[in-house]
């Protein structure tokens, strides 16, 4: 009798491969995000820069295609949160202080020491949230997230490299501004966009095919140029999602007097 052949497995059952895939997202977005802080070291900013742009990308890429191919979980939902850290809290930090942070001294330090400090509080505070019932909210951050957070205290630098300082900027209080407001909004309540759950309707997807390729057409030839905009952009986004919060708070808080109000007359 010929002996039972086995066949060799990399993995025990399909659950785990597919867990696999977005986990290797997120620690090559690791890989990025410390890459950038080696970038920063050797005074290239242009590409330390890019290199955040890219974790932010594979950060925003890794927990759909989780989601997608079912293969979520307790150890992929912590370690998306650890590269979050590292790739936007600690990585921007770093390269910001050997561009401009370093002239301020000790003060200068006080700062990446609070930013890095909010972005952990604001992490923390997102894995304790994120296992609520579903509800209209999730439509909003509590707060900017990390990711945002992280390209916002390097606008800056952003805005230094693209041509568009035209009036010679005095970084030395513009920095120190950007990273003490990033890191208020950071540990808020302010409700910002998710754009996790839009809804694109069918007949309009060839738009948003090509609304993507025109945005990353322009980013690879107008590359800070597009990043600053991009920047420029969600900060104006910031009170349009707060006012739009607040109406859709209002209008389901007048739903539920309504509810209220029905069911007494019932009983």
């Amino acid at each position: 009798m010929e002996p039972q052949k086995k066949n060799f497995k990399i993995v025990s059952d399909k659950k785990s491969a597919r867990v696999i895939l977005p986990n290797m997202l997120t620690l090559i977005g690791v890989c990025i995000g410390l890459t950038s802080i080696r970038f920063a070291l050797d005074g290239r900013f242009e590409l330390a820069i890019i290199a955040i742009i890219f974790a932010a990308l594979i950060d925003g890429l890794d927990g759909r295609i989780a989601r997608l191919i079912k293969g979520t979980s307790k150890v992929g939902k912590e370690l998306d949160s650890l590269t979050d850290m590292i790739s936007f809290g600690v990585a921007p930090t770093f390269i910001m202080f050997f561009w401009k942070l370093n002239t301020l001294g000790r003060f200068g330090w006080l700062l990446c020491l609070v930013y890095v400090i909010c972005v952990a509080l604001r992490l923390a505070r997102f894995n304790v949230n994120s296992n609520q019932e579903p509800s209209w909210r999730d439509n909003f951050f509590e707060g900017v997230p990390s990711p945002a957070g992280g390209i916002l205290v390097l606008t800056p630098l952003i805005i230094s490299l693209s041509g568009f300082d035209f009036y010679q900027l005095n970084y030395d209080v513009i920095v120190p501004i950007f990273f003490i407001t990033t890191s208020f909004l950071l540990i808020s309540k302010f409700p910002t966009y998710s754009f996790k759950k839009i809804v694109i309707p069918r007949r309009t997807t060839i738009f948003l095919l090509f609304s993507i390729v025109l945005f990353f057409g322009l980013l690879l030839i107008y590359t800070f140029n597009v990043i600053a905009i991009s920047a420029v952009i969600y900060l104006l986004l910031l009170p349009i999602s707060f006012i739009h919060y607040q109406k859709i708070k209002k209008q389901h808080e007048n739903d539920r007097i309504q509810d209220d109000d029905d069911l007494e007359d019932v009983l």
